[in-house]
């Protein structure tokens, strides 16, 4: 609990700056030229994840290894973060064994054949303000390139974000279709996947970044 619980609390605190940090244009990529990088905090920021197939599903964590926040003024307007995929596990999944043999699985080259691609990453190319975001709701658009298992594409999604105090915070949701990653494994949208066998495309990724100057 405390895990989770202190970055929380730490995003709490700085995404309470957001109406200032949304004052700049944040999506220009010429303000990323130059500005000053915050540096990711691994142990404040956390990394969810959800999958779910037709008659079962399964929720656990990686973990952010490397990365940084670009910032200008009290803006994000860029970074780079880093995901170790030997890292996941099933947080819901509790015997041993059952633990290892997932994680075995979506470790093979069915799935994220982590020992070729043992890194994912993500790339942020804009940040946009929503406009007339309630205060307590996403305020951003964040697009990006998001690499996994050596493939490359483009994703964009709501987030929120703030800058105070010399630490940057990004917290939010994003769904991600498998199938564009080359993940086509046991893929519902498949006509020779079996029915109660199948996976469905999207899983959730569920993030909380924390980055200091």
């Amino acid at each position: 609990m405390k895990k989770f619980l202190l970055p929380a609390l730490f995003a709490i605190a700085v995404l309470g700056a957001a109406p200032a940090a949304l004052a700049q244009k944040m999506n220009s990529a010429k303000m990323a030229t130059n500005a000053p990088a915050y540096k990711l905090q691994t142990q404040l920021s956390t990394l969810g994840w959800e999958g779910k197939a037709v008659t079962h599903g399964h929720n656990g964590t990686m973990q952010f290894t490397t990365g940084e926040l670009l910032v200008k003024g009290n803006a994000i307007v860029g970074g780079t973060v880093t995901v170790d995929m030997k890292t996941l596990k099933a947080t819901d999944i509790k015997d041993a064994e059952t633990q290892g043999k997932f994680v075995g699985h979506m470790s093979s080259n069915q799935f994220f054949d982590v020992a070729d691609n043992p890194i994912s990453t993500f790339k942020i190319v804009s940040v946009t303000p929503l406009k007339g975001a309630a205060k307590d709701a996403d305020n951003a658009t964040i697009a990006g390139d998001m690499t996994i298992k050596g493939v490359t594409q483009r994703i964009s999604f709501p987030a929120k974000v703030g800058v105070k105090g010399g630490v940057a915070a990004a917290t939010g949701k994003v769904t991600i279709d498998r199938t564009k990653f080359g993940l086509t494994t046991m893929s519902k949208s498949l006509p020779d996947t079996i029915a109660d066998k199948a996976i469905y495309d999207d899983f959730d990724l569920t993030f909380n970044i924390i980055a200091k100057n």
